[in-house]
């Protein structure tokens, strides 16, 4: 009889230590799947720093001046640029951000108006002795490409150009009124740039070396001082005297 009480004790220990460990294995598993369901989206979007969410220009200031200005506005969760019927000569109202960078990937939404021009700027450097952050920034082209002249100078003039040096290798741009998204690439790591807009990829370069210079060499900023020089700078948006607008934009590093 003892024997039998002892036998039956024992598997009453042995069956409660499986279910405790069938448990632990349950709840492992769930935590793991868990883990597993958490969207992709939302881990990616922790690593973007936003720098314009619709409602402020804090991330940003004009280039040499502190304050962005009257000229900026915001409209329907995007910065809207209204050139100024009388202004200064030589005034620009050309933003760049607070904040430097040197690589990332940038995504920006933007709107051109019908024959206007605009572009985003990496690389700014503000230097007292340079009117304007295309002196030292590299940018890609915000074009009217079927109305605005500058279109007829080749590809590299064209919407989604890495300006006056690599042209795009097609035209995605929607028409005029409509959104287009631009993200682009510089990484100094990897000595790769490039430009996807509206989801193709239009532009690929070196952003540093001996191909770079000579990409410059062969530009208009041939024998430029600054321009292209500087792997740390400000993001810029473009003055060129027309209205354009720009919203979404977000900045990951790459560092």
């Amino acid at each position: 009889m003892k024997k039998l009480i002892f036998s039956s004790l024992i598997a009453v220990m042995v069956m409660g230590c499986k279910e405790k460990s069938d448990k632990k294995t349950v709840d492992s598993d769930a935590v793991t799947n868990s883990e597993q369901e958490t969207p992709a989206t939302n881990v990616m979007e922790n690593e973007w720093q936003v720098l314009f969410d619709g409602t402020n220009f804090d991330a940003w200031k004009r280039y040499l001046e502190d304050g962005v200005g009257d000229a900026w506005k915001i409209e329907d969760g995007a910065m809207v640029y209204y050139p100024p019927k009388e202004r200064k000569k030589g005034e620009k109202y050309n933003l760049v951000t607070k904040e430097d960078f040197t690589n990332f990937v940038l995504s920006v939404d933007w709107k051109i108006s019908e024959g206007g021009n605009s572009g985003i700027f990496w690389g700014v450097k503000e230097v007292e002795s340079l009117p304007e952050a295309y002196h030292s920034g590299p940018e890609i082209q915000v074009l009217d490409n079927q109305k605005h002249p500058d279109a007829k100078n080749g590809p590299v003039r064209q919407a989604g150009a890495l300006y006056d040096m690599v042209g795009p290798s097609e035209d995605v741009t929607k028409p005029v009124g409509e959104w287009n998204t631009c993200v682009i690439t510089v990484n100094h790591k990897t000595n790769k740039g490039n430009v996807v807009l509206n989801g193709t990829e239009v532009a690929s370069f070196p952003v540093h070396g001996e191909e770079w210079e000579a990409m410059i060499s062969k530009s208009k900023f041939k024998g430029s001082e600054h321009f292209g020089k500087y792997r740390t700078g400000k993001i810029g948006l473009q003055d060129h005297g027309d209205i354009v607008s720009y919203r979404n934009i977000k900045i990951k590093s790459l560092d």
